[in-house]
C-alpha cells in the first residue's frame, strides 16, 4: 500500500512541479510532432527503444538502478535536444532538463525513499 501511495504522490508532485516551472519560465507547451522534427523524433525514440529492449536481458538485478538511470538520461536528453532545436522560441527544453536532473537524483536515491516508506 505504501508503494502505491508513493507512486500517486510522485505523479501529482511531478505534474504540479511541471506546471509551476512552466509558469515561472513563461513556457507555452508545444509538441515536437507539430514541427519539422516529427520524423527525427519518431526515429530517435524508435532507436532508443530498440537499444533499451536489446540491452534489458543482459542487465542483472544489481545493475537495474543504473540501467533505469541511463535510460532516463537517454530519453529525456534526446527530448530536450529536440525541444531546443525544433521549438526555437520556447524554453520548454529547460523544463525537460530540470526533470532529467531531478529524475536522476530520485532514481539514484530510490532505495533511501523506499526505506523511508518502511
Amino acid at each position: 500500500m505504501g508503494f502505491l501511495v508513493f507512486i500517486i504522490v510522485f505523479i501529482i508532485w511531478g505534474f504540479l512541479l511541471e506546471k509551476t516551472i512552466n509558469k515561472l519560465l513563461g513556457v507555452e507547451k508545444k509538441k515536437i510532432s507539430e514541427t519539422s522534427g516529427k520524423i527525427v523524433d519518431r526515429w530517435g525514440r524508435g532507436v532508443i527503444l530498440v537499444i533499451i529492449l536489446c540491452t534489458f536481458p543482459s542487465v542483472s538485478t544489481n545493475d537495474m538502478n543504473w540501467f533505469l538511470i541511463l535510460n532516463l538520461i537517454l530519453l529525456l536528453g534526446f527530448q530536450s535536444i529536440l525541444e531546443w532545436k525544433y521549438l526555437k522560441n520556447s524554453k520548454q527544453y529547460v523544463t525537460t532538463l530540470i526533470f532529467l536532473i531531478l529524475g536522476v537524483i530520485i532514481m539514484y536515491n530510490i532505495e533511501y525513499f523506499f526505506q523511508l516508506l518502511g
